[in-house]
């Protein structure tokens, strides 16, 4: 998947790995980057690389929860309603600056996400399987934006970070797009779908058959709790960041060709896992230190399991 990618998106290789990471594991994950880095063109190449539907939400202020999930719109000429499903009835959907839409909106979103369900009408509908939102949000702008609430947040297994790329691979971009590269028609582009829905389920089954030691359950388990003694944070991390952490861990293992999860993989995860479901003290912001500063500091106090 990661060779097939790299025809499409230069650089950003552990972004899309995380994001693969979150996919196998049956996770959603939130993106966080300026404009510009390519979080709409990764979220389309996942999409043809699984030969799954796509579809692309733009949050605004007046967005509506049926504008979301749809709506039953009545037929004149046969006296009925018909369903007219919204673009979440989809395989990968991607919810463009999703802290622009309000509450009553991004709740439609929270059922989605967690119970691969949209309520129209009273009525229960399920969600494609597989069923993935990648959800992105502007750091720098907050003009007009609804703070996720923490119950939101913790809905995505993981919290990625999306930074400028390097002077060399953002040259890299330009000779591409110099040599008639067109992000807007991949199409034209040779992805080879790699994963097709039956081997999509067979590949999560082979990662939830992966070997956790009791030792590692352990770590996991203190991790947690040294999050929340840790005198730097007002919310250290909950029951289903342990959880979280524990699937994330075994689909990265897995993905690097590992039939157990070592101490290794479960920090490789950990910060993606961790970064939005901790909120700092006032102290610690003022002493300057990040979400990811704050989990270093807690990590390196547990001892880790030989």
């Amino acid at each position: 998947m990661q060779a097939e990618a790299a025809k499409v998106i230069v650089g950003q290789e552990e972004v899309f790995e995380q994001v693969v990471v979150a996919f196998f594991a049956g996770g959603h994950v939130l993106l966080e980057g300026v404009p510009g880095t390519a979080k709409t063109l990764l979220a389309k190449t996942l999409a043809r690389l699984i030969q799954a539907d796509f579809s692309r939400i733009q949050f605004t202020a007046d967005l509506m929860p049926s504008d979301v999930v749809g709506t039953q719109v009545f037929q004149v000429n046969q006296g009925t309603f018909y369903l007219k499903k919204g673009p979440i009835f989809a395989n990968i959907v991607l919810a463009d600056e999703i802290n622009r839409a309000p509450a009553k909106t991004q709740s439609a979103l929270l059922e989605a996400m967690e119970e691969r369900q949209a309520t129209i009408e009273g009525e229960r509908h399920l969600l494609p399987n597989p069923f993935m939102v990648l959800a992105t949000q502007n750091p720098v702008e907050y003009e007009g934006t609804y703070p996720l609430p923490e119950a939101q947040l913790d809905r995505f297994m993981f919290k990625v970070l999306v930074n400028y790329p390097p002077e060399a691979v953002e040259t890299e971009v330009l000779r591409r797009y110099h040599q008639g590269f067109d992000a807007h028609r991949l199409e034209n582009i040779d992805l080879q779908p790699v994963v097709n829905p039956a081997e999509l389920a067979q590949l999560r089954q082979e990662i939830s058959q992966v070997t956790v030691e009791e030792g590692i359950l352990r770590y996991i388990t203190q991790l947690a709790n040294a999050s929340r003694r840790s005198q730097d944070l007002i919310l250290g991390g909950s029951p289903r960041a342990s959880i979280t952490l524990l699937l994330a861990a075994k689909s990265y293992a897995a993905l690097k060709g590992h039939s157990y999860v070592s101490p290794d993989d479960v920090k490789q995860v950990l910060a993606p896992t961790y970064r939005h479901r901790i909120i700092l003290r006032p102290e610690a912001e003022i002493e300057g230190l990040s979400a990811d500063d704050v989990i270093r500091r807690f990590v390196s106090g547990v001892a880790v399991p030989r």
